[in-house]
């Protein structure tokens, strides 16, 4: 237990798992809640994390509030330090506020406040009555505040608006259409404008745009190679590939979303290292902030190039197999495409932020095992293939049922934090949703942006 001005007292858990309780918490949030989208998740827990650390700083002397970083007009409670405070009580606090002032509108948040009250009986018991009222006080003070800070950022309440229908979509040559089918039956992109909201790091926010390559048709251009490979790495798929593709899909729908996957890898690095209980807080921190802002940069370039997917590429212009100009029906990648444009890719740009702040963190050299989906089932997938030349109904059948079968992987192994982002981001390609430069341009770019979150002033 980590009290400031009072006795510690011992006990049978590390100070620490009340911070991996509260993720775990807020990655099951993420995976039941209703409209859960990669963006509006990555918004949750870079709040989620400062929120955190800011409950808990003050009991470590070399660290320092890194609020001010952020927003210099913002000024947080302040601990008195000449009273005592039960920090994990503080934190129990904070999170318990800030996560049902994100996911209240689920309506389902008495988990949340079980939890709050399980950690509350388990501290209160031990401290007078008095350090648990200023202890949970604080917390829940820092959160409003942050809290407050976050509704002016351009994503509050961003449920309301995943698919806005006033949205007017640029038409022409190697702009990004519809999928014909995909991960949602909606016409219109996911959070088009995200790309306008504030970024924790003022640094990410003037990070300069890296620019898609050129469109072209020539069969010598690097346009048609790279969406060409595309293609035909997806006719050459193995049960590896295919498992490695859903292991990373965290389709939103089903999962805790690439953002709640990325949070996780921070559990598994806090339990593995036993961090203590602000290296836990600076972990989800630095992850929340970093993830955050790779989806806020991302869908900036998205939505300032609006590149096609290689589904369309593929329609278009790789498979003209009729006549008089016409072709069959669409390509159709391994995994269903999200609803919104191709470049640069948003599974690389965050997974690699994640892997640039958990190595600053944890070390170059870090094995583990990733348990993210240890509780999901068994999933049914789909590999399809190209249809005929002249398709009948029961090839129509076949080319959406033509392979069958069942993920049951429940955990893989990393040599590194980079290892996992590399793979994740491979898994776009494979799964037929991304080039491969829409993949190296987000590995960088997701450097660079948990480089700028690294660079904070944490001590």
């Amino acid at each position: 237990m980590s009290i400031t001005q009072a006795q510690s007292i011992t006990t049978n858990e590390t100070s620490s798992s009340v911070a991996t309780t509260w993720a775990d918490m807020t990655v099951r949030v993420m995976t039941r809640a209703p409209k859960n989208t990669p963006t509006y998740g990555s918004r949750a827990i870079g709040y989620l994390g400062l929120t955190m650390y800011e409950t808990v700083v003050h009991s470590a002397p070399k660290n320092r509030s890194i609020i001010r970083q952020l927003v210099d007009t913002l000024a947080l409670p302040k601990v008195d330090p000449k009273k005592a405070y039960c920090w994990e009580l503080a934190l129990n606090a904070g999170q318990a506020y800030m996560l049902k002032a994100f996911y209240a509108y689920t309506e389902k948040t008495q988990p949340i406040d079980s939890l709050e009250q399980e950690i509350h009986d388990r501290y209160a018991v031990q401290l007078s009555p008095d350090v648990v009222e200023r202890s949970e006080k604080y917390g829940k003070a820092i959160a409003a505040k942050i809290y407050q800070w976050a509704k002016n950022d351009g994503g509050h309440e961003g449920y309301l608006r995943n698919f806005p229908a006033d949205f007017v979509r640029p038409h022409g040559e190697g702009l990004w259409v519809p999928p014909a089918i995909g991960q949602s039956n909606t016409k219109i992109p996911m959070h088009p404008t995200w790309g306008q909201n504030r970024t924790f790091s003022r640094r990410n926010r003037e990070l300069p745009m890296p620019k898609p390559l050129e469109y072209s048709t020539d069969t010598t251009s690097l346009y048609y190679k790279h969406y060409k490979e595309v293609v035909d790495r997806n006719r050459t798929l193995t049960e590896a590939d295919r498992a490695i593709v859903m292991w990373w899909g965290d389709d939103p729908t089903e999962t805790c979303s690439p953002p709640g996957h990325s949070y996780n890898l921070g559990s598994i690095a806090i339990r593995n290292s036993s961090a203590d209980l602000v290296k836990a807080a600076e972990t989800y921190a630095r992850i929340g902030m970093a993830v955050a802002d790779a989806f806020i940069i991302c869908w900036k370039v998205k939505f300032a190039y609006n590149v096609e997917r290689p589904s369309s590429y593929a329609q278009n212009i790789l498979r003209p197999n009729g006549k008089n100009g016409q072709w069959w029906p669409q390509w159709l990648p391994f995994f269903l495409e999200p609803p919104f444009p191709s470049f640069y890719s948003g599974h690389a740009v965050q997974s690699a932020a994640t892997a640039t702040v958990l190595t600053a963190l944890y070390g170059t050299s870090f094995p583990f095992t990733d348990d993210t989906h240890v509780t999901r089932p068994d999933l049914v997938y789909t590999y399809r293939h190209e249809l005929p030349d002249k398709p009948t109904q029961a090839d129509y059948t076949a080319y959406f049922n033509s392979y069958t079968n069942k993920l049951k992987y429940k955990s893989r192994h990393y040599k590194s934090f980079w290892d996992a982002a590399q793979e994740c981001a491979e898994s776009r390609l494979m799964g037929g949703i991304h080039t491969r430069y829409d993949n190296e341009v987000g590995l960088v770019e997701g450097v660079k942006i948990g480089g700028n979150i690294n660079a904070l002033k944490w001590r």
